[in-house]
């Protein structure tokens, strides 16, 4: 994943200065941007951290960047940088999932502090994409027949009813259960139901090979 930083859309090249030295007085990174249109170029899902994005642009308005990232499925928390007669469009995008905003003429201290709020909350969420980038990495390690051992033993069901169901030795499916396990990395079947409860039906969406 790219590197977190707070990354900071603003056509204002002072804006973006003092806002950047603001920034770096707390030991937040950051990263300046002078378009909406060049931030875009950048974004991706994988990006960490937050966006500080100003409403009002030439060219592509925050609120329109603010739509494009979301069409994109980019998460990265954004925090508006408004004028008085912002407000309401503000208000709105909070409701369509940004994550705050602030009114100019702003206090550093507040906006630093609701940065700091956004950098936590996202890290939270890119920590969960790696784990469950990591555990589909390791699904796709297992052959057709593990995934079908694998089902029945989320399951609940004993080793001899899966040799019976599946047609094989009980010492096969003994076999095959010790492969998930150590391609899965878990000790056992709870800590394998726990681990795959993050993906939901991900475990039968691939058939194997």
């Amino acid at each position: 994943m790219k590197g977190a930083a707070t990354h900071i859309v603003d056509d204002d090249p002072a804006v973006r200065d003092a806002l950047q030295w603001l920034l770096r007085s707390r030991d937040v990174p950051s990263q300046t941007w002078d378009s909406a249109e060049r931030f875009l170029a950048f974004a991706s899902r994988d990006v960490c951290g937050c966006l500080l994005l100003d409403v009002r642009m030439p060219g592509m308005s925050g609120i329109e960047l603010f739509d494009r990232l979301r069409a994109l499925q980019c998460r990265l928390p954004v925090i508006f940088l408004t004028g008085h007669g912002d407000v309401p469009m503000a208000v709105q995008a909070l409701k369509d999932g940004a994550f705050d905003f602030i009114e100019k003429p702003y206090d550093d201290n507040l906006l630093v502090d609701k940065v700091l709020a956004a950098i936590e909350h996202d890290a939270k969420r890119c920590a969960r994409d790696g784990a469950i980038q990591l555990l589909q990495q390791r699904l796709a390690l297992l052959t057709q027949r593990e995934h079908e051992v694998m089902q029945r033993i989320l399951a609940g069901k004993l080793n001899k009813v899966i040799a019976d169901e599946l047609d094989i030795a009980m010492r096969t499916v003994e076999v095959h259960r010790s492969h998930i396990f150590e391609k899965m990395q878990v000790r056992s079947a709870v800590e394998l139901s726990q681990a795959l409860g993050m993906l939901g039906d991900a475990p039968n969406s691939r058939s194997g090979s």
